[in-house]
């Protein structure tokens, strides 16, 4: 729902959030206030100690201050539980209910002081019954205070106060006058420089440089132009994914019509050349896999890694590879070693240097499939993260591909980087001169499955036999021209529903669409949703078939937002171009659409129990389209599904039930 307003300014909070976390501190005060009361009934005579009298004012009045606590919290909770998330009409008296709980705050601190003070008093020598129980006390309403405060900065927005520039329709659409125009780019710029601030902050340990500070401003506006145009708060958001997840559940249960089984059986000479393919990426994968160095070895490993490595740790270097970059107790390249299994005669460069744009790699000889494997190594730091999200788009000017498109603009300047390692510094040419009749072959997973595709395309005149194997890749990353003119060298391994390989800013657009139209229309409260989806999530079950305003009507109707999703948009965003008929022609996405690269192998896990599913996993493989990772699908999997060990552990299953097959 539209963000509580409270003190004159908008919080990151909804009037229907406060059910959960008030129904545990209307428990939390009821115990303490039967325990008090308990005390004071029981040792109502007994006060004739030292400091007995002060005692006895001090659990008196702490009985009636929790009384009324107890009181405001038990309305705040009822007020809360009323209305739905779009309709927060039944709501509208929570506020003042809200006040005078925030007031009932100063005379509780005024109380938790004026106990700590007696509790430190050495005079006062009362039953040790009671003083125990006012130390108790003091320290539950100190916790209770600090925790309150650390909510309100959570919840706190710094853009509260101009969320009011939405609130007039006539002001933010009618933009013609110089003041509304001016108004619109003050609000703007403010939220831009609010998100440049948490990502500096986020962003603090590592060294900044220009570089640093044109992608802060970068990603600061990409954040501003996705938020900037609803009014939801964070429980919405979750509330939304819930919806959606069950909604996807109960559309993956209905039977597919025959026509759509048939679409995906491949021909035998399809599936032949899946299978090799796949045999070719399990074991291209191990190099992609390494290239994260000792993390990714000490994950899969943690009992034994540290022991192995440290055994390597006291070898010297090397001479025969050129190794660049930081690896202290030769960690990185030691574990490079154990996953690859390949010898130090067999690699010919090592990069560990890392910066943004600039990321590690390495070069080894792969006697086995006779190639020169050049491995990018993926998302692993603060560095990695924001050349991911330097999302704008550039251009990438081929000669032979008649339409030249666009390309993810931070992944490709890593790849350009990575090129000119390669052709400048004659990295390659040394490859070639050790082993010139080995294949190149360009490997990576996630940020370096991308990175890899994009310097496939750049080395692909230069070296006609190339192959890319793209595991993981982001969704993100060509234009369809070049999505298409891969197919011919790169091939993207995906696994179940990764996250990763699905994002793409036309794909969260669609997404906050979709979460704002089953948010806005669902009839039941938000502690409903959440709590049944947090036990829908955990034990599983049928999806909940919550009833929306969406029931009952037709497709044509459909298509038009509603009365309550528009309430949860503060001004007209790109996400609602689909849903308006001239609004395609009068303004064009900001963001074009990018595709995956090459074609595309999708790794599907088949389990007959969808929540505790057995430790022998079985998977199915098949040719796919990028058409199919245009939406973002919500599981608990979108982010496992991407890791590098459940990608290797899929291939691998993939690759030995082949080879029984072929031995059978």
């Amino acid at each position: 729902m539209p963000g509580l307003v409270l003190f004159g300014r908008r919080w990151a909070i909804g009037s229907d959030d406060f059910v959960l976390p008030g129904a545990f501190e209307l428990f939390v005060r009821l115990v303490w206030w039967i325990g008090i009361l308990v005390l004071y009934t029981v040792h109502k005579g007994q006060f004739n100690c030292p400091g007995g009298g002060l005692l006895h004012s001090y659990l008196l009045g702490l009985i009636i201050l929790l009384a009324s606590i107890i009181c405001a919290l038990s309305a705040l909770v009822y007020i809360s539980m009323q209305g739905t998330i779009s309709n927060p009409g039944p709501r509208k008296s929570l506020p003042k209910i809200l006040y005078t709980r925030l007031l009932l705050y100063f005379p509780e601190f005024i109380w938790a002081v004026v106990g700590a003070v007696w509790v430190s008093d050495n005079s006062v020598q009362c039953e040790k019954t009671v003083i125990n129980g006012v130390i108790g006390t003091v320290i539950a309403s100190w916790i209770i205070i600090i925790f309150t405060i650390i909510g309100v900065v959570i919840v706190f927005d710094p853009l509260g106060g101009k969320k009011t520039f939405y609130l007039p329709d006539g002001v933010s659409r009618n933009l013609e006058s110089s003041q509304s125009g001016q108004l619109l780019y003050n609000v703007k710029s403010s939220a831009t420089r609010v998100w440049e601030k948490r990502i500096r902050l986020l962003c603090c340990c590592i060294v900044q440089d220009d570089d640093h500070r044109v992608a802060f401003t970068s990603i600061a506006e990409l954040f501003r132009t996705y938020f900037s145009d609803t009014d939801l708060v964070p429980s919405d958001i979750a509330a939304g994914l819930i919806l959606l997840h069950q909604e996807q559940d109960k559309m993956e249960n209905c039977p597919k019509e025959p026509e759509e089984v048939l679409c995906h059986s491949p021909s035998s000479l399809t599936t032949d050349d899946l299978d090799v393919e796949l045999e070719n990426a399990a074991h291209y994968m191990l190099f992609a896999a390494a290239a994260y160095g000792w993390p990714y070895y000490v994950y899969t490993n943690p009992y034994t890694a540290l022991c192995k490595l440290n055994g390597d740790c006291c070898r010297s270097r090397p001479t025969d590879s050129d190794i660049t970059g930081s690896d202290r107790h030769n960690f990185h390249f030691g574990s490079i070693l154990k996953i690859t299994g390949l010898q130090y005669r067999d690699f010919i460069h090592i990069s560990f240097h890392n910066k943004i744009y600039e990321i590690p790699f390495f070069v080894a000889l792969d006697h086995k499939k006779e190639a020169i494997v050049v491995a990018v190594r993926g998302t692993l730091s603060f560095e990695d993260i924001l050349t991911d999200l330097s999302a704008d788009c550039e251009d990438l000017t081929l000669e032979e591909v008649l339409e030249n498109g666009f390309v993810h603009k931070g992944i490709t300047q890593a790849a350009n980087y990575i090129y000119r390692k390669l052709i400048n510094d004659g990295i390659l040419n040394q490859a070639f001169t050790i082993a010139p009749e080995y294949k190149l072959v360009i490997v990576g997973h996630s940020l370096g499955g991308g990175t890899a595709s994009i310097l496939s395309i750049m080395l692909r005149n230069s070296f006609p036999t190339l192959r890319c194997y793209a595991f993981s890749p982001p969704g993100g990353l060509l234009s369809k021209s070049l999505a298409d003119y891969t197919k011919h060298f790169i091939v993207s391994v995906i696994v179940g529903k990764d996250l990763v390989a699905r994002l793409s800013m036309p794909n969260m657009e669609d997404l906050k669409r979709r979460i704002v139209r089953i948010v806005a229309n669902c009839n039941r409260p938000k502690y409903q949703i959440l709590l049944r989806g947090c036990w829908y999530e955990v034990f599983g079950g049928d999806p909940d078939d919550f009833p929306t305003e969406l029931d009952g009507r037709n497709q044509d109707a459909l298509t038009q937002p509603l009365l309550a999703e528009e309430s949860l948009m503060v001004h007209r965003s790109p996400s609602y171009n689909a849903l308006e008929e001239e609004s395609h022609l009068n303004s064009p996405p900001q963001y074009p659409h990018l595709y995956l690269p090459g074609k595309i192998i999708h790794i599907v896990e088949e389990c007959s129990s969808r929540r505790l599913c057995s430790s022998d996993i079985k998977y199915t493989a098949r040719w796919s389209n990028e058409t199919v990772f245009s939406s973002i699908l919500i599981s608990p999997k979108m982010i496992t599904d991407h890791m590098p060990d459940v990608v290797l552990k899929a291939l691998n299953s993939l690759s030995q039930e082949h080879g029984s097959c072929l031995s059978c």
